[in-house]
């Protein structure tokens, strides 16, 4: 697959959306939030495009001079690298009895925050936003994700928006937690 991760310079270098559309797509992902958090996850699978690319690559300690080879470049190790296909079959498989990992199910509350909204095309936005996952399952089991999306969204799909393309970036080089079975 190809990199879903803008180059910072392209980054920078769009003109960020008005005032209403950036309200819009806070609201576009606030609403993503309540879903997975309520565990609508088939009505979230509705705000993904088709042609989804869902991709988190590993990080590495290097020095600041090696910078650019901390992050895994696409076809290398990643904690995620999904289509929409794929994440439909990770849905479907919660309810079959056979996802031991979320059975009973986690509880999960999504903070979304630092949202940047940048004009890429017609209709078409990068995204940039911070979250903190926290993740709690059975008595003890307690997990807390943070990290940053890069996110490619469209006008379109039930909501207004659809993401086409997503990037996770992790803050932590080695997730601790038993299973990663939550969605970001």
């Amino acid at each position: 697959m190809t990199s879903t991760a803008p180059a910072a310079a392209d980054v920078l270098e769009a003109p960020l959306a008005d005032a209403d559309t950036h309200f819009r797509i806070s609201q576009f992902y606030f609403r993503e939030a309540e879903l997975l958090d309520d565990g609508r996850f088939t009505d979230w699978l509705d705000l993904l495009a088709e042609d989804l690319h869902y991709w988190a690559p590993t990080r590495t300690n290097r020095l600041r001079r090696q910078q650019a080879l901390s992050i895994a470049q696409p076809g290398e190790a990643a904690f995620y690298d999904e289509t929409k296909e794929s994440l439909a079959w990770r849905i479907r498989r919660f309810d079959t009895g056979m996802a031991w990992s979320e059975d009973p199910p986690s509880r999960t509350r999504h903070l979304i925050s630092n949202v940047t909204v940048r004009v890429t095309g017609e209709g078409e936005y990068l995204v940039r936003s911070a979250f903190i996952v926290y993740r709690n399952r059975l008595l003890t089991e307690v997990d807390i994700y943070a990290g940053g999306r890069t996110d490619v969204i469209r006008a379109g799909g039930p909501e207004g928006f659809e993401v086409a393309r997503r990037t996770l970036l992790f803050e932590q080089n080695v997730l601790l937690a038993k299973n990663v079975a939550t969605f970001f």
